[in-house]
């Protein structure tokens, strides 16, 4: 090697980690430096909170965004998911890591360590499970910075009530706040929402919103884990933490339905259960889930999303009007019928942009013109309380009214300091997590 491993620069950094087995060394390979970074006039700092695939894929999104973007920050509970998302980042990078300034003394972990992070930066991307989300955005506003945050934005209602608290001081900060619906930044569901604006299909009467697929991981319990770095680890399988695949994935679809519609839903019933994901390592949440949500005048819209392997798989939004019908998917289809079932519309595709990337290009042009264009707030907080609303119907099996689920003292998440802090939920003698059970599981 040329240089001695203190002076290595990012090519040769790059070079030299391809060889790596061990993702702990590369911590110690990285040049110290001050945590006070001179700023360059034009650069938009960026720091990453979560540092997961979801977080890796977005902090690429925002380099990608505007040449003047520079990450200086990461923060993560655990230090092992920072450096592997770090050495993605690098390799994607090969030529441009310098914009990548990130040293051994700004990567910050713990349960504290998104202060650190969001401190340094200008714009802040919130990316670790969604129960954090609402504190993590709390302090970023309070702090001044613009935000781009995952969605759930919470997954219980107290949570909802700090990210819209949180909201009216960003909107009166004027700071810019990005939500990942990314449904809103891609180019077939704005030309149908257009055209339903429009009239193309009369009044929406009633939908069905699908994401039915065959599941996500599964992260088993390793030895020496504390029971909460445990469930961190394994996130998605427990409420506290993920919100249950309703409130995490099938939001999308939910949302599609509230924003074509023009309303959040007044009232929600629905069933669900545990038939095919039930092991010990499937913690607490449903394998499928189907709700009927009642919108204000009156629509219907049904709800499905299932995580069953070998079944049919369907992720895609359906709409009834009184002139014609509408489909859309996530692929960037677009179809529109009338009556008859002609086909009036068809969205083409072309030209269109990957709208997780459109979301951060828009961000980060508002950012640098010094405009406030950007306000996701209450749509994610709106979209994420009805995927909430439908998960307390189908675990109790109650109708359950907007209005009610609002009002309730409903808080999952408690305030945590170390893993060796206690877990929200625990598992009885045989290993098992306490399972809604509809008929038993009460709200009110």
């Amino acid at each position: 090697m040329k240089k001695e491993i203190e002076t290595i620069n990012r090519r040769g950094f790059l070079e030299h980690s391809a060889k790596i087995t061990a993702a702990g060394l590369l911590l110690s390979r990285l040049p110290a430096a001050s945590k006070k970074l001179v700023s360059i006039e034009g650069e938009i700092k960026v720091a990453l909170i979560g540092c997961g695939g979801r977080g890796t894929g977005a902090a690429s999104q925002a380099l990608e965004a505007d040449p003047d973007v520079r990450l200086v920050a990461i923060a993560d509970a655990f230090l092992d998911r920072a450096e592997e998302c770090l050495k993605n980042l690098l390799e994607k990078f090969e030529g441009s890591e310098d914009r990548i300034k990130i040293n051994r003394e700004t990567i910050f972990t713990g349960f504290d360590a998104y202060k650190q992070a969001i401190d340094m930066a200008d714009v802040v991307i919130l990316t670790t499970p969604p129960a954090f989300r609402p504190i993590h955005f709390k302090y970023a506003i309070s702090q001044d910075k613009h935000v781009f945050m995952e969605k759930p934005v919470a997954t219980d209602v107290a949570g909802i009530r700090k990210v819209l608290e949180a909201g009216k001081e960003a909107q009166r900060k004027k700071l810019n706040v990005v939500v990942g619906l990314q449904r809103h930044y891609q180019r077939n569901y704005q030309s149908v929402k257009n055209k339903i604006d429009r009239g193309r299909i009369g009044d929406i009467v009633s939908g069905q919103v699908y994401w039915n697929s065959g599941g996500v991981w599964v992260r088993p319990r390793e030895k020496g884990q504390t029971e909460l770095e445990y469930q961190m680890r394994n996130w998605y399988y427990f409420n506290w933490l993920c919100g249950d695949h309703i409130v995490e994935q099938h939001i999308h679809n939910i949302d599609v339905a509230n924003w074509f519609i023009g309303a959040t839903p007044v009232s929600a019933q629905g069933m669900g259960g545990r038939e095919v994901r039930k092991g010990k390592d499937h913690g607490q949440i449903f394998d499928h889930h189907f709700v009927e949500f009642t919108y204000p005048d009156g629509q219907m819209v049904a709800s499905q999303c299932r995580h069953q392997e070998g079944c049919m798989n369907r992720v895609e939004e359906v709409f009834q009007g009184t002139r014609g019908n509408i489909t859309t998917n996530g692929g960037h289809a677009g179809i529109m019928k009338n009556k008859r079932g002609k086909a009036v519309y068809e969205h083409d595709g072309e030209g269109d942009m990957d709208p997780y990337q459109q979301e951060h290009n828009e961000l980060f042009a508002a950012i640098k013109a010094g405009e406030h264009r950007m306000d996701d707030t209450d749509r994610g907080a709106e979209a994420t309380m009805t995927a909430i609303l439908g998960r307390m119907a189908t675990y109790s099996g109650q109708m359950i009214t907007w209005d009610e689920a609002m009002a309730l003292d409903h808080k999952l998440v408690p305030e945590l300091h170390s893993f060796n802090d206690t877990a929200p939920v625990l598992p009885d003698k045989n290993g098992n997590y306490p399972v809604p059970v509809p008929g038993v599981t009460t709200y009110r």
